[in-house]
């Protein structure tokens, strides 16, 4: 995969561990919305705190990465969905975990009325292998 950052002083500056935009060539893998699900169990972890949430979303998609041959490294784009924007920092706190902020994706992040099993956080993605 080849990957250049796009960085331009004439669009704001990313507020997060995320860049404008990324360049990409190579193979396109979509990753589907995860979301703070057990995959042995089954069940949510850490039912009303962000932050387990959070951390168990990064796991599924490390896995489902890791299946599909890539790696964080190798993401150009999420996706943020949040039950309540009130949440954004202690997200970004674990999202920034696994992204370099040099060359971490471009993303969005918005907040919804409701997520599936009434979670508080899901996230997709886009690499490039």
């Amino acid at each position: 995969m080849e990957k250049q950052i796009i960085r331009t002083d004439n669009a704001p500056a990313p507020v997060g561990p995320y860049n404008q935009a990324i360049a990409a060539t190579g193979t396109m893998v979509f990753v589907a919305g995860q979301i703070a699900l057990d995959a042995s169990t089954g069940t949510i972890v850490g039912e009303g705190d962000v932050t387990k949430q959070t951390q168990q979303v990064m796991t599924n998609l490390q896995a489902i990465l890791t299946a599909a041959g890539a790696s964080f490294d190798q993401v150009v784009r999420t996706t943020v969905f949040l039950a309540d924007m009130n949440d954004f920092a202690a997200v970004n706190g674990i999202y920034a975990q696994y992204f370099n902020e040099d060359t971490a994706p471009a993303r969005a992040c918005v907040q919804v009325s409701r997520l599936p099993k009434d979670v508080l956080v899901e996230i997709d993605c886009i690499a490039v292998i």
